[in-house]
């Protein structure tokens, strides 16, 4: 029994948290619609000196095709500085960069901004002690971007 509550006061907490991570993706609650959030990020990310490489509207082209998929848009950003350290560490980080951000409307009415937790990226690609520095530096500016984005 007491396991049993103890279970249950994790997965409470859990749920109640305003940023989830799993499978290697950091889920921000956002507290505005799908399209202001994706704005938002796009703003603070153009801010910053950021490139944004493209804005994608899921949502918009499954409609296309007759489908119906809940808002969902994919904003791919980068800097090449920053980028290129992290190849030049373990090249096949590549296939990850430009970052990608992902704004999305669950089945509850909840929007998240969803991104790559960059120590999944480290693990993923092996990258050790050469890029520790740029990683933490990538997690920090990934968190205050989702911040701006989605807090009121």
């Amino acid at each position: 029994m007491r396991k049993i509550a103890v279970v249950f006061l994790v997965c409470l907490f859990f749920s109640s948290t305003a940023a989830l991570a799993a499978d290697g993706l950091i889920s921000v609650k956002s507290t505005f619609p799908v399209k202001k959030t994706a704005d938002r990020l796009q703003s603070a990310l153009q801010q910053k000196g950021m490139t944004v490489f493209a804005r994608i509207d899921h949502s918009a082209a499954a409609a296309k095709v007759g489908k119906n998929l809940r808002p969902t848009e994919l904003i791919i950003f980068g800097n090449p500085k920053i980028g290129s350290s992290l190849m030049i560490c373990a090249q096949t980080t590549a296939i990850d960069l430009p970052q990608k951000a992902l704004i999305w409307k669950d089945a509850g009415g909840q929007v998240w901004l969803s991104y790559n937790d960059p120590q999944y990226l480290a693990r993923r690609h092996g990258i050790g002690t050469c890029g520790k520095a740029v990683l933490a530096k990538i997690a920090k500016a990934l968190a205050n971007f989702a911040h701006s984005a989605t807090a009121p």
